[in-house]
């Protein structure tokens, strides 16, 4: 099983929240997965028609969209789920969503693919007003046999000012509690039942830009990047320093066994940009 996510898949302009939602550079992305996971003389998906990347439907508003949690995904006209059709060889897509610039493609190899159930999206918009697409969440349900699978791609709040934190708390929150699978279209599975909810799937993949900052300045943490001092870096972290809130427990070390951390500076950016 492999997932690919995005943020920012398409420039965040007003245009792009507010207007008609660009499927252009998904579709793109759709296509060069496919080819990099079968390449020449393999063959996963059915045909190039099963999938986003060779449709051009209308672009569909996001205004149309505010109730996110309320969404049948059946009539989305951009989302994909797979068709549980074995196929020979190669990967095979099995779900992908967007949302405005948040983008989450799930694929898995043609030889399972016919073991896969109850696939279902749910989103959550956290951006203008608390509910737009600019920023929130896409999940992905699915059942591999008897193990229930959660795969989320997040975009949160950004900002390094007070209160900053706390909306990407907030964030998180939201997430967990509007994130909702519904039963009745879903297919049957083994017992006990389908999970309607993040955390009540067996294993929960989390994903994204969550936005976390390094609580120090900017002198202290060079001092220990250059010292490749990852402990006391791991010590300064906004999510560790949010044990109390939602993220803080969602995301702590000490329940998922592996804490990875990428640290990206203003410099870093700025020289990636050209600047």
């Amino acid at each position: 099983v492999l997932c690919c996510r995005f943020q920012e898949i398409v420039p965040l302009n007003a245009g792009n929240v507010l207007g008609p939602e660009d499927k252009g550079p998904a579709g793109k992305w759709l296509s060069l997965i496919r080819q990099v996971l079968n390449p020449a003389g393999i063959h996963g998906d059915a045909s190039e028609a099963d999938s986003p990347s060779a449709e051009k439907p209308p672009r569909v508003s996001f205004s149309d969209l505010l109730s996110m949690e309320e969404l049948d995904c059946d009539e989305s006209p951009d989302l994909y789920l797979g068709s549980i059709t074995p196929h020979r060889g190669g990967y095979c897509l099995a779900a992908s969503k967007q949302m405005v610039g948040i983008f989450l493609c799930v694929w898995v190899r043609s030889s399972i693919m016919h073991r896969i159930t109850a696939l279902e999206v749910s989103c959550v918009g956290r951006g203008i007003m608390g509910c737009m697409g600019n920023k929130g969440s896409i999940s992905i349900s699915m059942t591999l046999e008897r193990t229930t699978f959660c795969f989320i791609c997040t975009h949160l709040a950004s900002g390094e000012k007070d209160g900053d934190e706390v909306r990407r708390n907030s964030d998180v929150a939201e997430i967990v509690k509007r994130t909702r699978f519904q039963q009745s279209r879903r297919l049957a599975a083994p017992p006990p039942h389908l999970p309607e909810t993040i955390l009540e799937h067996d294993k929960i993949i989390w994903l994204g830009d969550l936005n976390y900052r390094l609580a120090s300045a900017n002198s202290d943490t060079h001092q220990l990047l250059q010292k490749n001092d990852w402990e006391s870096l791991l010590q300064k972290d906004q999510v560790r320093e949010s044990s109390s809130s939602s993220a803080g427990l969602l995301f702590a070390a000490e329940k998922h066994h592996e804490y990875q951390m990428t640290v990206v500076t203003k410099k870093q950016v700025l020289m990636a940009c050209g600047g």
